[in-house]
């Protein structure tokens, strides 16, 4: 849908997103040690995460092959040299004292990213290490820290200030999301860490020429709390500004509890930093070659995925959008239309499996429905074994058991009566004991045929094929 710029009560958001997506790599970005989350606290910890004197960084060209991928999707320039800085501070999870990262240098700049209604520009994508984690809440009085998360790789995706809504930062989000998982930069976890959003906000009369001073919210970790963390910041902005106040440059983190941002710091400026080349890591240079190589093992991206599936399965374009909205939802969706019917079987994912899952909470992954399993039930619903209604059933069976659907059918005897012998014997009974209800119908009264039809399929268990039903009736009642 289209969005004009939003003014609030006179003032207009300005809105930009840094994004930091942990790479899907087998290790960290400057050691041998294993790049995996869940592992017991300080188990994949090497010398170079930990800082010791005497230990050199080895780039990972996994991780900068995943960053050139995310610039080729975006339409942005890809560095043809990278340089890597240390980002000094001090922090009890950061054990060198510094991150490398990238600050003049990164390996992608000016890239698009596309909303529908909306473009995004990217300012710039760049490599760098996570820090470690501290744990506040495992001991009443201690804090510790895990180092099994220093060195995992991130990408971090910083958006030129375009965003001019809560809604719109949500989207642009979601979008981000969609193009790493498609891509398998990263699994997209925001539950898991493995994809963090700061968001800058400021504040500012429709008609100036200048932005107002912003303040940044750390760490968000969902796509509601983007939305609710914003809504909120704005609202103190205006708040302090209609008051005669002024905005301190800061950072601030959200408390999703009380539903408020508050102070975390007075914002650091970069050269608070002491930013400078990382001695230990010679500038890289990224061949033609290279990004060529890298374009050709590419996936599909969700806008060619749409298209395909619109010329290949005959699908219109709601359809092709909401399946390819995630990449599991697309996979299964070729996996079942393999065997079966793409309109029907498009039909009922979007339809009565997408209801499923959103019920329980649930991915395709974690629910006991498969696309084999998925395909024979479409196949049945087909050829006239089941009819829909019994369909349903048969999909929540499964859903709870796992069960294969012909057993289900046979283990209680859910077929569907397709007999015309038998469909008519029923109608003959119930035309014979609703003699007032026939002689209705054949003076005028036409909405009687839906009784009929009631009737029928009440006798039967909901087994008598809806089809068959329709048109002996219509005989018998001409």
């Amino acid at each position: 849908m289209a969005q004009n710029d939003t003014v609030i009560n006179g003032w207009q958001p300005v809105i930009g997103l840094e994004v930091h997506v942990q790479l899907l790599t087998n290790t960290k970005l400057f050691s041998p040690a294993k790049n995996k989350f869940g592992e017991d606290a300080n188990s994949l910890v090497d010398l170079i995460d930990m800082g010791l004197p005497g230990v050199l960084p080895v780039l990972n060209e996994g991780a900068m092959n995943q960053g050139i991928k995310f610039g080729l999707a975006t339409s942005a320039k890809i560095a043809e040299t990278m340089i890597f800085d240390r980002k000094n501070y001090f922090y009890p999870d950061l054990p060198k004292g510094y991150q490398i990262t990238q600050l003049h240098y990164p390996i992608v700049k000016d890239g698009i990213v596309d909303l529908g209604y909306k473009k995004v520009r990217i300012h710039q994508a760049h490599l760098e290490e996570d820090a470690g984690k501290s744990m506040h809440d495992q001991y009443d009085s201690n804090s510790v820290i895990d180092l099994n998360r220093s060195g995992v790789p991130l990408l971090e995706i910083v958006s030129e200030p375009d965003l001019r809504s809560a809604q719109e930062a949500v989207d642009y989000l979601k979008k981000i999301h969609q193009i790493i998982t498609y891509l398998d930069i990263s699994d997209g976890n925001m539950s898991q860490g493995s994809m963090r959003c700061d968001a800058n906000v400021s504040i500012m009369r429709p008609d100036s020429k200048e932005y107002g001073t912003r303040a940044e919210i750390k760490n968000i970790n969902s796509f509601k709390f983007v939305e609710k963390a914003i809504n909120h910041e704005i609202k103190r902005q205006m708040k302090i500004l209609e008051a005669g106040g002024e905005i301190e440059q800061e950072t601030r983190l959200y408390d999703a509890v009380k539903d408020e941002t508050r102070s975390m710091r007075t914002k650091e400026f970069a050269n608070d930093y002491r930013y400078f080349p990382c001695p230990d890591l010679v500038p890289t240079h990224i061949s033609k070659e290279q990004i060529e190589h890298v374009k050709n093992t590419m996936d599909e991206l969700p806008e060619e995925k749409e298209k395909r599936f619109k010329d290949q399965y005959k699908l219109d374009d709601y359809d092709s959008k909401v399946l390819c909205a995630e990449k599991e939802t697309a996979k299964f969706y070729e996996e079942v239309v393999q065997n079966c019917d793409p309109q029907i079987a498009a039909k009922w994912i979007i339809g009565e499996l997408n209801a499923l899952l959103n019920k329980n909470e649930l991915s395709l992954a974690d629910s006991k429905i498969t696309s084999s399993n998925f395909a024979a039930l479409i196949l049945k619903i087909s050829d006239g074994t089941i009819s829909g209604k019994i369909a349903k059933d048969i999909l929540e069976d499964i859903w709870e058991s796992g069960n294969a659907v012909s057993d289900i059918i046979d283990s209680k005897g859910l077929k569907q009566i397709s007999d015309t012998g038998e469909i008519e014997k029923v109608i003959d009974e119930i035309l014979e004991n609703n003699k007032s209800q026939v002689e209705a119908y054949k003076s005028g009264k036409d909405k009687l045929f839906g009784f009929f039809v009631g009737q029928v399929m009440k006798a039967t268990q909901g087994k008598a094929n809806p089809g068959m039903v329709n048109q002996l009736l219509k005989d018998k009642l001409s």
